[in-house]
């Protein structure tokens, strides 16, 4: 893989207040963690030890106060280029001044039987050409407005306080720390084929392993081997190889690794809309994403993956029961109350938040989400334990009971309504559940749940449809639209004429060139969706509009940023990418709507054969 874009200054990465665009970061994840580096080198979001902890470097948040870890050329008319270590999560960014070229490794580490003790950030600078004179700066954060970080320095190493995090900062012996109250730094000189090796290590509220600089070296190479071997497990021959790597190993970044939680985003509180208030924290996992991206990984193959992320899914909602929470956090429990914290916010948006109070909500979605995914899995050749059978039962007649409910929908809105989208879910689930009943893998009364699919398709029918705009609507009684809609035609409740037609409907009045706005009304408050583009490109598959689909797929291809990562929105004036980052469901919508195209060119080739077509 090429370097991505062409070089650019070092000077041109930030905003006149420090900010760096969302779609110039890089990501680093070790299934526990992740951090986010700015194109200039800086380390702007670090949340340890786990990514919905609070951050110990935010400076994507609070430039002044967040903190963050600084490793840049001191030459002001540097320039720097940088990509992604072909199938790794590592970053190679290269700066070039006029006295020579240095290659900056970064990493989160893993160790030989995967995730360390503890957390490992690791920064590796080789000399190309000439020399270059470098800065590395380590400035811990106030963990927006929780603590106040405070820096010693002994005959053990530089060490880092901040909350119950200890940080030591290591670095090669010829690099001379010079420690402060509350920052590290250093000035060095790497010259062709030289090498320096500058970490953080972290533990909380535990003893910190102070690591030696050799071993984080070679922990580097090793999780460099990791990720490759890791990378080719994903099962994609073909067209858009790379593409679909790049979006797994994204999502993999947003797996905990010992446990198979997923995480909708690393990030909160980056805006919808710069300046806005839809500032929301997505570091919990939603049922609705959660089953998407088993659904994504399964496309790639990703046996292991899939199964550890839909037993802990289970296992969540079981232990949080009776009732099905739209989210839990990445322990398991239901999220309490979120608050604000004390930051000026992404390019001063407002409010920054922790925690998401979507939890208290009811979204009967979530059933069908959760129904789908599970379906998928057990005709797939899986077997249910009994617990979890029972369980899906008993879920199944609660959605019998309450399919007639108000909701917040899929988008989480403030006012509860006939919701169509999630009627159709409801569909899904209870017709889901009769299949699995009639096969016997599950307990139950599969003619009730049959009944009722039936009642939800007649009350769509009467009540979901706009004769006036050709489509399925928003909710009941309203005319507006809503993109979710187009998810029906992916598991199967219209493949039919209706849903082509509002595919159109859609496109006329979302659609803002390739990419498309949640709902009727909403461009004002916030840009396009960009899930939602291949929500259209899927549905396009599902009514045989093949040709319409690969060209809509084509002319996504540049919506990813330089480093082949997508954020939950873009501006589609500007190209910018706004909204948490890297997000989940963008990812998983991309590689969805990607396998859709691969299963329709394969039967249509199958087809050509002779051969029956699937």
């Amino acid at each position: 893989m090429a370097q991505n874009g062409t070089a650019r200054l070092l000077t041109s990465c930030r905003d006149a207040n420090g900010f760096a665009a969302v779609g110039n970061f890089g990501v680093l994840g070790d299934g526990r963690s992740v951090a986010l580096v700015a194109l200039d080198g800086s380390v702007d979001w670090w949340a340890v030890p786990r990514l919905d902890s609070r951050p110990a470097f935010a400076a994507l948040l609070d430039p002044s106060c967040g903190g963050r870890v600084e490793l840049r050329p001191t030459d002001t008319g540097a320039t720097v280029i940088r990509r992604y270590l072909p199938h790794t999560n590592l970053l190679e960014t290269t700066f070039a001044t006029s006295d020579g070229q240095v290659r900056v490794t970064d990493c989160l580490n893993s160790g030989n039987a995967g995730a360390l003790p503890w957390t490992e950030l690791a920064r590796r600078v080789d000399g190309i050409e000439g020399e270059v004179e470098l800065e590395f700066v380590v400035t811990p954060g106030n963990g927006l407005g929780s603590w106040e970080p405070w820096c010693e320095h002994d005959d053990r190493g530089a060490v880092l306080h901040a909350g119950d995090l200890t940080l030591g900062v290591r670095a090669t012996d010829r690099v001379d720390l010079m420690v402060g109250h509350a920052q590290v730094r250093a000035r060095f000189t790497v010259s062709v084929g030289e090498r320096v090796v500058l970490a953080i290590v972290a533990s909380d509220a535990e003893p910190l392993y102070l690591a030696d600089v050799d071993a984080i070296d070679a922990r580097l190479d090793l999780t460099a081997a990791n990720w490759r071997h890791w990378a080719t497990q994903v099962r994609w021959d073909g067209h858009g190889r790379e593409q679909i790597v790049r979006g797994a190993l994204a999502l993999k970044t947003l797996m905990m690794a010992r446990t198979g939680a997923i995480a909708a985003a690393a990030t909160t509180s980056l805006p919808e809309r710069v300046g806005g208030s839809k500032n929301w924290d997505y570091r919990f996992s939603w049922i609705r994403d959660a089953a998407l991206t088993i659904d994504a990984l399964s496309a790639c193959g990703l046996q292991e993956e899939v199964h550890a992320a839909l037993a802990w899914l289970l296992r969540t909602i079981r232990e949080s029961g009776p009732d099905v929470h739209v989210m839990y956090s990445l322990d398991g429990n239901v999220p309490t109350q979120s608050r604000h914290a004390h930051a000026p916010g992404y390019k001063n948006s407002q409010p920054v938040m922790i925690g998401n109070d979507a939890a208290s909500q009811v979204q009967l979605g979530v059933y069908g989400d959760l129904f789908g995914t599970v379906a998928n899995w057990v005709f797939g050749g899986h077997v249910l334990d009994i617990a979890t059978a029972r369980e899906l039962a008993d879920l199944a007649d609660q959605c019998a009971d309450t399919w007639r409910h108000d909701d917040a929908g899929i988008w989480e809105l403030r006012t509860d309504r006939p919701y169509v989208s999630s009627k159709m879910n409801c569909w899904r689930a209870l017709d889901a559940a009769a299949r699995l009943a009639d096969a016997g893998h599950i307990a139950g009364s599969a003619n009730r749940w049959r009944h009722e699919a039936e009642l939800i398709k007649e009350w769509i029918e009467e009540h979901g449809w706009s004769e006036t705009k050709q489509a399925y609507v928003f909710y009941a009684g309203s005319d507006d639209l809503d993109a979710s809609v187009l998810l029906a035609a992916t598991f199967g409740f219209d493949t039919g004429p209706r849903m082509s037609s509002t595919i159109d409907a859609i496109t006329t009045e979302l659609a803002a060139g390739p990419l498309l706005y949640r709902y009727t009304g909403v461009d004002t408050e916030e840009q396009t969706f960009i899930a939602c583009a291949f929500w259209r490109v899927q549905a396009l598959v599902q009514v045989r509009r093949l040709e319409e689909a690969e060209k809509r797929m084509s002319e996504l291809d540049d919506v990813a940023s330089p480093l082949g990562l997508l954020a939950e929105m873009r501006t589609p004036d500007t190209g910018e990418l706004v909204g948490n980052f890297p997000q989940a469901l963008s990812h998983l919508a991309l590689i969805n709507a990607a396998a859709a195209l691969r299963a329709a060119r394969s039967s249509d080739t199958n087809t050509e054969d002779g051969s029956e077509a699937l």
